[in-house]
């Protein structure tokens, strides 16, 4: 039997199981396999390697979502080349939001791949768990092998299979409930105040501002209440990148 460099590395390899595991999700083999062990590592199993800095997944998440962000905007560019900049933001929110993360990595399997202490979590493991292993998974491709593989990967086998385009151009997201998500992980406080009750103007029209800590982040006007809230909170999740 012949075998390629690469291959023969794998064959006799103590990772064997996970580089060919990782090989029919990714479609290659990983040249450094350390990088993907770590984009499965969750936080409540990592070690402290310096500085308080623990070995876990997280900066592949925070590098692997900016990958993803950067790839949604070329392709939604150059998809739609005669939709506006309001548009194209709508949509690179709803592509990249973490339902969105969360819904690819179930789809993917990711969670068979996942390291993490059961024991902390009593059985009941967060959702977001599996969206933030796909982000940092995004984040090692891109360390292993660049940005046009990791820019392949998600184009052949995230975008082209598993979004529906069609529906994530005619679904409407929840922005209130994304943004009180987000005050509520980061331990803010908010309230969306008021400032006009459309029931008693003249035009009709209620006027909503979100503050946050105390400060007006952003405001909104529309004939609907629930609607002004849902377009502040939108503003705001725009604003923020959540």
């Amino acid at each position: 039997m012949f075998f390629r460099p690469r291959h023969i590395r794998v064959y006799f390899s103590p990772d064997k199981v996970l580089y060919n595991s990782l090989r029919n999700l990714l479609g290659f083999y990983p040249r450094n396999i350390a990088l993907y062990k770590q984009a499965f590592r969750h936080s409540s199993i990592a070690q402290v390697i310096k500085d308080g800095v623990r070995d876990s997944n997280e900066r592949l998440e925070f590098l692997g979502d900016s990958v993803i962000g950067a790839v949604t905007a070329d392709y939604l560019f150059k998809r739609f080349p005669y939709k506006d900049e309001g548009f194209l933001t709508k949509m690179r929110s709803r592509m990249v939001s973490r339902a969105s993360h969360n819904q690819v990595a179930m789809r993917l399997g990711l969670k068979k791949f996942i390291v993490l202490d059961n024991d902390r979590f009593k059985g009941a493991q967060p959702i977001s768990i599996y969206g933030d292993a796909y982000e940092a998974l995004i984040g090692a491709i891109y360390l292993d092998l660049g940005f046009k593989a990791a820019q392949h990967f998600i184009l052949t086998r995230i975008i082209n299979i598993h979004i529906d385009m069609e529906e994530v151009e005619t679904k409407e997201i929840d922005f209130k409930s994304k943004f009180i998500e987000w005050v509520q992980r980061e331990k803010k406080e908010y309230r969306f105040e008021v400032v006009q009750d459309g029931s008693g103007s003249v035009d009709k029209q209620f006027i909503i501002q979100l503050v946050v800590d105390n400060e007006i982040v952003s405001s909104a006007e529309h004939v609907s209440k629930r609607k002004a809230e849902q377009l502040v909170a939108e503003q705001v999740c725009i604003l923020l990148e959540i």
